[in-house]
């Protein structure tokens, strides 16, 4: 008969290794996900960083994040070798909720670029937005 401890100990890191996979890693255990805190500090000590918006450009249009340039995710792959062409520059992504700014990272690392970071969404930014004057 095996001992209840050893069941315990199997359920255990049965389940470690299952939620360690599930995590949101990307390409090769890439997880860029970074808080809204880290992407100001990196904003203020790096000037080359990238501040990409990939919402639609209405959404952009409509308030953005200050310095930020917009990328659609849709055009991304068509577009990013003509924005980015370096690709060991600090790009921060950012979209609406966080959903398409994470796919965006996986992209970007996926075509080659290496300091890719994905803050979430602009929708929990207390920082600054850049709106359209009335």
């Amino acid at each position: 008969m095996i001992k209840k401890g050893l069941i315990v100990a199997v359920i255990l890191i049965a389940t470690a290794i299952i939620l360690a996979g599930c995590e949101d890693a990307g390409p090769a255990g890439f997880n860029s996900r970074i808080s809204h805190e880290q992407a100001i500090e990196i904003m203020a000590t790096n000037e080359d960083t990238i501040i990409l918006d990939v919402r639609t450009l209405d959404e952009f249009n409509t308030g953005h994040i200050p310095d930020a340039v917009s990328l659609p995710l849709d055009e991304i792959e068509a577009a990013a070798p003509h924005m980015m062409p370096d690709l060991g520059q600090t790009i921060l992504i950012y979209c609406r909720s966080g959903v398409r700014s994470a796919d965006a990272a996986v992209i970007l690392v996926d075509m080659g670029y290496r300091n890719v970071f994905d803050f979430g969404g602009i929708i929990d930014w207390t920082g600054e937005v850049v709106t359209p004057s009335h």
